[in-house]
């Protein structure tokens, strides 16, 4: 008796089929093109690595999200990465530590983590990304949020939205106008990112209550984010903010959530999260940081399309298909593929074109629609 269960593939898994794999195949091939034509040098670092490694070049990168096993040549634990920034940041800080800066990198590859989230089940996922080592001035991250809404629209989104924040926002407003005890801290942050102020009130950040009203379309919320910060704690990072505005406005939907946390764990002063029409939940995530060891400034994102090759891969065009006879003219096939076509050559005398999903045949030296 057949056991049913022997294919089934782990939860959070999925194959890609011909249709979807092709749109993945070319969303990272265009999108990666988008970063080699800004001067963004790619590199591709392993699957696995020593988890030590891993955990001390990012804050926040939790190793508990990733696969863990013994090395048998050193006895160390290795981790199957769940995040390919930190891979690029301990490139920055070794293989490349004496190269100019600021130094533009960029990557794709699969990571993989132990298990999905509630509004996001899948564990593996393609992850392209950028990193600006060297800056993490508002320059460096206007160029790129206009990278990143760039290489979205070249991967074929649509209706991009950016939405901001401000990672270490209570750090900066505790430590001037409004003042916390360090125990408090972790906790008015976990009730601002809630937008829950009866929490807030219950941590003692009562102070920050209006906080959870300055958010939305990002001049609007710049505006009234400005007007709670009495004492200028805030100037010079809405002015940051501005100016990253003022370079892709009209390239986006642009709005402002300065409380907003979920994904930022290791980002500094500026963050961001990508959105686009008829894609599900988020699309990528960016900002600000600080490399872990060398505690070099950056800034990037990362983009994580698999929503978007959903929403895009019923329109993905395969290409047309000829088919070859038995007894064809190899060299005229040769000289069909090189000129875009794909070709499906008979095995045998009972093949038929339209069953193998050719929409032409190969007669008479040119390739006849059906």
């Amino acid at each position: 008796m057949n056991d049913r269960t022997t294919d089934l593939l782990p939860e959070g898994l999925e194959d890609r089929l011909p249709q979807s794999a092709a749109a993945a195949a070319r969303i990272e091939h265009d999108a990666m093109a988008v970063l080699g034509a800004h001067g963004y040098d790619r590199v591709r670092p392993p699957l696995i690595e020593f988890e030590k490694s891993m955990a001390t070049r990012m804050d926040g990168l939790l190793t508990r999200h990733m696969f863990r096993f013994v090395d048998p040549k050193s006895l160390r634990t290795l981790a199957l990465r769940s995040d390919i920034t930190a891979q690029v940041g301990r490139i920055a800080a070794t293989g490349l530590a004496e190269a100019a800066r600021p130094l533009r990198l960029s990557y794709s590859g699969q990571v993989v983590r132990i298990t999905g989230e509630q509004i996001e089940p899948r564990r593996e996922n393609l992850q392209i990304g950028a990193e600006l080592i060297g800056s993490d001035s508002a320059a460096a991250a206007g160029e790129i949020v206009d990278l990143a809404i760039t290489a979205l629209e070249a991967a074929g989104a649509t209706g991009i939205s950016v939405d901001f924040t401000l990672p270490d926002l209570v750090d900066t407003l505790a430590a001037s106008t409004m003042p916390l005890a360090d125990d408090a801290k972790e906790a008015v942050r976990r009730e601002l990112d809630a937008k829950d102020a009866g929490g807030l009130k219950e941590a003692g950040g009562a102070a920050y209550l209006p906080l959870l009203f300055a958010s939305g379309p990002f001049e609007e919320a710049a505006g009234k984010l400005g007007a709670i910060d009495d004492g200028g704690a805030l100037a010079t990072r809405i002015e940051g903010l501005r100016a990253i505005a003022s370079r892709v406005a009209g390239r986006a939907r642009l709005t402002l959530d300065p409380t907003e946390r979920h994904g930022f764990e290791y980002q500094t002063w500026f963050g961001f999260t990508l959105y686009a029409t008829d894609v599900r939940g988020t699309l990528g995530r960016g900002g600000t940081y600080r490399i872990g060891g060398s505690d070099e400034a950056a800034t990037g994102f990362s983009l994580f399309p698999e929503e978007l090759v959903e929403a895009v891969k019923s329109a993905e065009n395969l290409g047309a298909k000829v088919f070859l006879p038995l007894g064809h003219d190899r060299v005229a096939a040769a000289d069909l593929r090189a000129a875009g076509w794909r070709t499906v050559e008979a095995l045998f005398d009972t093949d038929e074109a339209a069953r193998l999903g050719c929409s032409h045949v190969f007669d008479q030296g040119q390739a006849q629609p059906l």
